[in-house]
């Protein structure tokens, strides 16, 4: 076998190689035998998302290198799989996707011709619906895939409306429907009924990332600097206050607003 830690181009061959390895029934690692497509597309999802991390947190090209060789890995593990079943092998997936790259830029590999990134995107999707077709595929909404993360998949559900004309004017028309799902949230909590509840936040969410597609905004990745942001003004009041030997369990409400105003202000 090729090796493993070959970077030469065979050293995709080593990688299929330690795979097939892996999930030797007789001589491969016991967790990797019994795992199947259900139990590794968790690890899938989660890996592209380390990917996305690394991206955002900055250039690092070695932590970067690290993360898209765990991608790579998952990928190579669904084919592996795949080709244990008779269904295809890690090969068809290169030349599929390589078949699909060329059928969607044919003013790069064809005789046609597209000038701007924008027209591109409105000829690619056009290639896509008719793929979707092919596949019997059929309706505005088909193909957005059900497992994508649900402010994601909101944004590209209400984009595809939008092509057909479904969709608000503007993000004034949405803030204003963002104000009646607020009030229809609040007219919920006296009753507090969990499924009306859970119906009214949802409708909520949705709302919002559509009105970061209609400010040309990723919702997930405002989600992403929220969360970010909270983690540092929280750090910094748990910081203040273990200056005065307490910890949030010991202050008030009060006090640790207090700790975060200061926070906020010093641009946390």
């Amino acid at each position: 076998m090729t090796d493993p830690a070959d970077s030469s181009p065979s050293g995709m061959r080593a990688l299929l190689d330690v795979m097939a390895r892996l999930r030797d029934p007789a001589t491969g690692c016991p967790w990797d035998i019994v795992q199947d497509f259900a139990s590794i597309a968790p690890y899938t999802v989660e890996e592209a998302h380390e990917v996305a991390d690394v991206i955002q947190r900055g250039p690092d090209p070695a932590a970067l290198q690290d993360e898209l060789g765990d991608l790579l890995l998952q990928v190579v593990y669904h084919a592996r799989m795949a080709e244990e079943r008779g269904w295809f092998r890690f090969e068809d997936v290169a030349a599929g996707v390589t078949a699909k790259m060329i059928r969607r830029h044919p003013h790069v590999f064809g005789s046609a011709e597209i000038a701007t990134a924008e027209a591109q995107t409105e000829a690619w999707e056009v290639q896509k619906s008719a793929e979707r077709a092919s596949r019997a595929e059929t309706g505005v909404l088909a193909g957005v895939a059900t497992a994508l993360p649900g402010l994601t998949r909101a944004a590209k559900l209400t984009r595809r409306a939008a092509r057909i004309g479904f969709d608000w004017p503007d993000a004034g028309a949405v803030l204003d429907k963002l104000d009646e799902e607020v009030a229809e949230l609040r007219a919920e909590l006296p009753a507090a009924e969990p499924a009306r509840l859970a119906d009214e936040v949802g409708d909520l969410l949705f709302v919002l990332a559509n009105l970061a597609r209609k400010l040309d905004l990723d919702p997930e990745g405002c989600i992403h600097q929220a969360n970010a942001k909270f983690e540092r003004r929280f750090g910094a009041v748990e910081t203040a206050l273990a200056a005065q030997g307490r910890s949030p369990a010991d202050a008030t409400l009060e006090e640790m607003e207090q700790e975060w105003i200061q926070a906020k202000r010093r641009g946390l």
